[in-house]
């Protein structure tokens, strides 16, 4: 496999993903009310809301600014402060268009893209590494609301049946 092949499987497997987890925060949000979208059960905890403006300006720094080099100036704070009950599908509509040109950024990153070196956050970091960073911090986060939901809701969430096999019946091979 060459450079360029390996770096759209990459590329390929780290869009699916992103685009996969935020799914899965939509559906979340979908189920909750607005109220339960902002409840935390302590000042040490983040409520839904937060997480969704929090994933959002993540993206934003480490790929749309840090590797895509647009403009953006992230208040990282505020993202945890906000305690004015915004409303849902503003919040999920404009993750869901942060991570449309997110992915689409990723995709288009060729071998030389992956390997260069970035500044973000007061980081040098490959495009590797900013790439894996942002999944991994998305599912990371994708998991606590996942986990809000059931707790909020009681409500089976699997993606996965009893046997391993997605519930969405897609066959992508991508899990």
């Amino acid at each position: 496999m060459n450079d360029n092949a390996m770096a759209r499987a990459f590329t390929g497997y780290a869009a699916r993903k992103l685009s996969d987890h935020y799914s899965q925060i939509k559906r979340c949000a979908a189920l909750l009310s607005n109220g339960q979208l902002w409840y935390r059960p302590n000042d040490s905890s983040n409520a839904v809301g937060n997480l969704l403006l929090h994933l959002r300006g993540n993206i934003t720094q480490w790929i749309l600014s840090g590797i895509a080099g647009r403009p953006g100036d992230r208040n990282r704070q505020a993202e945890f402060d906000q305690r004015d009950l915004l409303p849902t599908k503003t919040l999920v509509d404009n993750l869901g268009q942060t991570i449309d040109d997110a992915t689409a950024v990723i995709e288009e990153m060729a071998a030389e893209s992956l390997v260069r070196e970035y500044e973000i956050q007061a980081y040098t970091v490959s495009g590797v590494a900013a790439v894996t960073h942002v999944v991994e911090h998305f599912a990371f986060h994708t998991g606590q609301i996942v986990t809000t939901t059931k707790w909020l809701l009681d409500v089976d969430l699997s993606l996965y049946d009893e046997h391993g096999h997605r519930r969405d019946g897609r066959a992508s091979g991508t899990p």
